[in-house]
């Protein structure tokens, strides 16, 4: 039986190389479960973190939040060319907007 209120971010994609389908939680990259259904995947997955976390508890190791329960302040830094930044300058510029909002709007495609 999986956590109650299980918050994590899971995911369910096909594996080429072992033929299954794979069960992945972001917030436990290290973790996976290969099975022959979609469900099943997650299934294991799911049970897999709620076994890590019980034993992160025994142990008093910190357990990861999760990522859905994470504040954001829609701030971060990146860092890219000069010639890139230069060239979404200008289309900012010419688009009549800020850096920022040409940078955010081809980020969210």
């Amino acid at each position: 039986m999986p956590l109650k209120n299980d918050r994590y971010t899971y995911r369910v994609t096909w594996s080429e190389d072992d033929q299954e389908y794979i069960g992945l939680c972001a917030e436990f990259p290290s973790l996976s479960w290969l099975d022959q259904t979609p469900e099943s995947a997650l299934n294991g997955i799911r049970e897999t973190v709620e076994s890590v976390i019980k034993d992160m508890k025994d142990t008093g190791e910190e357990i990861p939040q999760p990522i859905a329960c994470k504040r954001y302040s829609g701030k971060f830094m990146v860092r890219v060319p000069p010639e890139v930044h230069r060239n979404l300058a200008i289309q900012a510029s010419e688009s009549g907007v800020s850096l920022n909002r040409i940078v955010g709007s081809k980020l969210s495609r």
